[in-house]
């Protein structure tokens, strides 16, 4: 029996031989009763919001194509902004960062060293006899 469907009596629904039969192998494929069957297939069409009549094509196709035909867009207008917004707006801050960049000044600690003028070279070589 049903899981909470138990204590429900049942009533009984007119279609045609052939719908019925298609509707007896769907609910063999689904491995439910026929009305649990019919009551899944009423509640995903009521939770999605899909009416019987349109169609979304071959696995949802349709849908996919449309929803990366949006992306594309998407990734198109961000290049868009990021070639003519974002990188000359960056150049420019970068060249007034540039013009009033303070020129470096020396640190106390460090202390230039200048070349001193030797005034006596020692000789490598002595002979110092004495």
């Amino acid at each position: 029996m049903d899981k909470g469907y138990e204590k429900e009596r049942f009533d009984s629904l007119s279609i045609k031989t052939s719908v019925a039969q298609k509707f007896n192998e769907f609910c063999k494929k689904m491995s439910h009763s026929k009305s649990m069957t019919l009551l899944m297939m009423l509640d995903f069409f009521e939770t999605n919001g899909i009416s019987p009549n349109e169609t979304l094509g071959p696995h949802m196709k349709t849908l996919e194509s449309q929803i990366k035909k949006r992306i594309n867009a998407v990734i198109a207008i961000i290049k868009d902004i990021e070639k003519y917004h974002d990188k000359p707006t960056t150049a420019m801050l970068q060249s007034l960062f540039m013009e009033f960049e303070p020129a470096e000044k020396k640190r106390i600690l460090e202390k230039e060293l200048k070349q001193k003028n030797v005034q006596f070279v020692e000789k490598k070589e002595s002979n110092n006899q004495l």
